[in-house]
């Protein structure tokens, strides 16, 4: 499990296929920038390839991190794809948040190749990439996961096995309906400190000691406050995912009434001009 592709090389592609190379892997790499892949290949060593089945040419890994289904399906069952240039018992891991439903598709597909298929997608941001502490929902069989698991060590601090095939995707619309009524209660919260007059940082380090702390309040209060957003994880994309989670949710019959609620405050935030802004920039409806 030495040679492994990595293919995307955005926000959070890039430094985890960074982490991959000084840990010492034989990575290479594909981006369809290709200015983006050489400079990778500058910073971390490793190949670049011009076509993602040129890269994943005899690996034992296989990683895809890119935008959404139509992205995951062009790199890997497109012209050139991952998926033609792959050999019996590869292993592919899709890092994209993803649909359940393409996760079960490649998974199909991969079978009949004799290709085993995990769908990962992460949590922790572009500040976890980076740091190399991100969180991986796993779906597929148990024997594979126990054989990826050590290399996504290199950048993730906790994975883990959530079921079989799409069960990791599933696993990660939960995370983001978890964590956006986290972001609104924090942007209300703080809002309301704003206009009482409270001095927020000692607010925020008060409360964060106690049953309001979140991840959310340790890492974006002082800036939502500030009203910065510019750490990496955009309201186009959270857009993007929770709209899976809704087409599942009418499959499943889940109530997300107050996550619907929330999309809503976020299409406010796009027609503000926040579409690249974080996804605390909820606060921004708030005036001062």
């Amino acid at each position: 499990m030495n040679k492994v592709a990595f293919i995307g090389l955005g926000v959070m592609g890039y430094p985890m296929a960074g982490h991959l190379a000084k840990a010492g892997f034989d990575v290479c790499v594909y981006n369809r920038t290709q200015a983006k892949a050489q400079k990778w290949v500058e910073e971390f060593g490793g190949r670049a390839a011009e076509t993602p089945k040129l890269a994943a040419k005899n690996c034992d890994i296989v990683f895809t991190c890119v935008g959404n289904d139509h992205d995951v399906r062009s790199v890997i069952l497109g012209e050139d794809g991952v998926i033609s240039g792959l050999t019996e018992e590869t292993i592919l891991v899709d890092h994209t948040t993803a649909s359940a439903e393409l996760a079960r598709e490649l998974s199909s597909i991969a079978q009949k190749q004799n290709i085993h298929f995990i769908d990962a997608p992460v949590s922790g941001g572009q500040a976890g990439a980076e740091n190399g502490v991100l969180t991986v929902m796993c779906g597929g069989e148990q024997s594979v996961f126990l054989k990826i698991q050590p290399v996504m060590a290199a950048y993730a601090q906790f994975s883990q096995l959530m079921g079989e095939v799409g069960s990791g995707q599933l696993a990660k619309m939960v995370n983001q309906i978890c964590f956006v009524n986290t972001v609104q209660g924090l942007a209300e919260g703080l809002n309301f400190a704003q206009k009482a007059g409270l001095d927020t940082n000692k607010l925020l380090e008060t409360i964060s000691k106690g049953a309001a702390g979140s991840w959310q309040m340790d890492n974006r209060g002082v800036t939502m406050c500030d009203r910065e957003f510019d750490f990496g994880f955009a309201v186009d994309w959270l857009r993007k995912d929770l709209g899976m989670a809704f087409e599942e949710a009418e499959k499943i019959g889940a109530d997300l009434t107050i996550t619907k609620q929330l999309d809503g405050y976020y299409e406010e935030v796009q027609a503000m001009g926040g579409n690249r802004w974080d996804t605390s920039s909820l606060i921004a409806r708030f005036k001062k």
